[in-house]
């Protein structure tokens, strides 16, 4: 069992800089991540960390703006968030999982075993 209890989000206007942190406890896992979910839309894969290696996967999206990083105990990751746009609105959710499979399917939810509650980040134009 893996829980995971984030802290962070907030509001701040476009172009703005917001942090998230969230930190687990178990140990049934070797990928930590962040997801994200607008009102009316599937939740998608932001960052995520292969925490064993600190090799890191972000999505096409955030690249150059979202940067994610852990602990030297694997058991807290981090979102560091810069440039923000209205369309980084969204509940940002930290993600457990323990996964062996190639890097194609990092940042896909079903990879995921364990779920945060969410944090709210909001980007006002």
């Amino acid at each position: 069992q893996v829980r995971l209890l984030e802290s962070g989000g907030g509001s701040v206007q476009a172009g703005g800089s917001l942090n998230l942190s969230c930190t687990a406890s178990g140990s049934t896992y070797n990928y930590l991540g962040w997801f994200r979910q607008a009102p009316g839309e599937q939740r998608e894969g932001v960052a995520t960390m292969y925490t064993f290696g600190g090799i890191k996967f972000c999505a096409d999206s955030v690249k150059g703006r979202f940067t994610i990083s852990q602990n030297n105990d694997g058991n807290a990751v981090y979102l560091h968030m810069n440039s923000l746009k209205p369309e980084d609105t969204a509940m940002y959710y930290c993600a457990a999982g323990l996964y062996r499979g190639g890097e194609r399917d990092v940042l896909k939810r079903e990879t995921y075993n364990y779920w945060g509650r969410g944090t709210q980040v909001t980007v006002s134009s």
